[in-house]
């Protein structure tokens, strides 16, 4: 007869000779940090220290120097009411999309910028602005600014402050602009203010000091916003900077033939500013810096067959050899990802202008 005390007390024996190791601790969150979102959100459950350190701001920050997932955004609408959000994975592109419904909407929206993992999206009619990280489904709507009558929203910015480690959204605000044929033509003065996350306020800061008559959108790049500029004949890149809030005059390349001043698109690829002339793609390595603007590639294979010309071309993101580009030409935007190494490229359409965000922890609700 077999002894069932004794079986149970073998089978325990057993059980503890063939457990696993432990991890030592400080290899758990080095292993975690490098995981995507959508597993760490799941693995939150597994137990509380785990939830504890993926829920840790510092850790947040660790994740983010680490991700290596992008997704393209973009604003969708269904009866003109509800705002959707779809989401295109760059590896898949428009074969696994899904859509997230925008979790407050009064009134159309659309997307400014985006800044490690956050969203800034406005409703400019009716003065909301709104920081959504659709990887965790955190949502903030920002206190509305206190304005006169007669302004209103012309230009934006988004991005971190290195010097506060915190965000910033910064708004200009119009006191007047004449318009021709869909261009500004010209614009009196501007009165800008800025709303640090985590506040309940707005702030003034100095009034905008440059003279233009049309610009291109803001673009995040070293604790700084930039803006390609147009006035007449000149073409500038006017700077504000998160830390100091102050503005500066970011020089481009020479003028010796090197920059076809009347196609320029601004945008920022690797956290560098890079600057479209033609079919010229250019870099500035060293921010502000200008004799580090370099040259990175030529689009030669760029022309959609259905079309002859176009007006502009931007650079959302690079990924390896493959850049994703927006492009308009006839004024139709389309889309493209042209992999710069092999000259080859593939087209393709989006219902609304896209953005580019990096998947990551990180919180608006400061």
């Amino acid at each position: 007869m077999v002894n069932s005390d004794k079986t149970i007390s073998i089978k325990r024996t057993t059980l503890t000779s063939l457990s696993l190791p432990t991890l030592p601790f400080d290899l758990i969150p080095e292993i975690l940090s490098r995981l995507p979102v959508k597993s760490l959100l799941q693995f939150r459950c597994v137990c509380k220290s785990w939830k504890s350190l993926i829920s840790d701001p510092k850790f947040a920050n660790k994740h983010l120097t680490l991700s290596t997932t992008h997704t393209i955004h973009c604003i969708s609408y269904r009866d003109n009411v509800h705002v959707l959000l779809k989401s295109y994975s760059l590896d898949s592109v428009l074969t696994n999309i899904t859509e997230t419904q925008f979790p407050s909407s009064n009134g159309k929206v659309f997307l400014v910028g985006s800044c490690n993992g956050m969203l800034f999206l406005a409703a400019k009619d009716l003065l909301v602005f709104q920081l959504w990280n659709p990887s965790i489904r955190k949502f903030k709507e920002l206190p509305p600014p206190i304005i006169e009558p007669q302004q209103f929203p012309l230009m934006y910015g988004f991005g971190y402050d290195p010097i506060s480690d915190n965000y910033k959204v910064m708004v200009m605000f119009c006191f007047g602009h004449l318009f021709h044929d869909g261009w500004i033509v010209e614009v009196m003065k501007l009165q800008v203010k800025v709303h640090t996350l985590g506040t309940d306020s707005w702030k003034n800061v100095l009034d905008f000091p440059f003279v233009f008559a049309s610009a291109q959108g803001g673009q995040y790049a070293s604790g700084s916003i930039n803006w390609l500029l147009f006035k007449g004949t000149k073409r500038f890149i006017a700077s504000f900077d998160l830390g100091i809030e102050c503005y500066r005059e970011v020089l481009l390349p020479d003028d010796s033939g090197k920059v076809d001043k009347n196609k320029l698109s601004l945008s920022v690829l690797r956290d560098c500013l890079c600057m479209i002339s033609g079919e010229d793609v250019w870099v500035m390595k060293e921010y502000g810096n200008k004799e580090s603007w370099t040259k990175l590639f030529t689009i030669s294979y760029m022309l959609d067959p259905r079309a002859s010309s176009y007006s502009y071309i931007r650079a959302e993101c690079v990924l390896d050899e493959q850049v994703l580009l927006t492009y308009e030409e006839d004024k139709r935007r389309q889309h493209i990802s042209y992999d710069y190494k092999n000259d080859t490229s593939k087209f393709f359409e989006f219902e609304n202008v896209p953005k580019v965000c990096v998947e990551s922890l990180i919180s608006p609700c400061f």
